[in-house]
């Protein structure tokens, strides 16, 4: 969805571009009010691109992608690796493999009085329990937060939450694995503001400032 949003605001912000540039070669404009419009054109990229970068932290509860439901109840999943970067955190995208510190959440307080299991495996699927690398009892946890800590080797895994008497819920963790996808929408927002400054420079060098700035400099 973030995607296609994302999507949908470039192709705006093309569509100003275009009907510019066509306003340029039909309609004899003067040179400063076309550069005002990719003026406003960059503005309104600029007001975008903080959408661009998924930043973690900065979007509501629901929307966080570190946040499930198990059992109808809202749980919030975050991975540390403090001997590689103290302060990082890190929700399904480990970027280095070793021993991982898991925290579950548990953020409606129904769960904190309902004895909760987590369990590591390694793969996609949630019954392989010979591929379990890490396992937590169920048991109560008051203060709302169930640890643990893992090894976690290169590769897929998926981390199990298990309230008792409740539906589970999951989280595909991959561990030291490129993203195509992420990766895409990280670049998208630079690649777009670099575009759109190749074409104000383009603008402005066609502008009778620039002209007239040059003449000087040439005199």
């Amino acid at each position: 969805m973030m995607i296609l949003l994302l999507m949908i605001a470039l192709s705006a912000v093309a569509g100003v571009i275009y009907r510019v540039t066509v306003s340029l070669r039909t309609v004899k404009v003067k040179q400063e009010d076309s550069f005002r419009r990719v003026v406003g054109a960059f503005a309104f990229l600029t007001l975008l691109l903080p959408g661009f970068a998924h930043a973690h932290g900065t979007v509501a509860m629901e929307e966080d992608p570190c946040v499930q439901r198990v059992g109808g109840n809202l749980v919030h999943f975050n991975a540390y690796q403090p001997q590689h970067a103290v302060t990082a955190q890190y929700c399904t995208e480990i970027p280095r493999e070793g021993e991982t510190f898991l925290v579950v959440d548990l953020v409606d307080p129904s769960l904190r009085t309902l004895p909760v299991g987590v369990r590591v495996v390694r793969g996609r699927s949630e019954t392989a329990d010979d591929q379990t690398v890490a396992y937590w009892p169920p048991t109560t946890h008051p203060d709302g937060v169930v640890r643990g800590e893992a090894t976690l080797a290169q590769g897929l895994y998926t981390l199990i939450i298990t309230p008792e008497g409740l539906s589970s819920s999951s989280y595909l963790l991959r561990v030291q694995q490129l993203d195509a996808a992420m990766m895409a929408r990280q670049a998208l927002g630079p690649v777009t503001l670099l575009l759109l400054l190749a074409l104000l420079g383009y603008e402005f060098s066609k502008s009778t400032r620039w002209r007239n700035w040059r003449g000087v400099g040439q005199s």
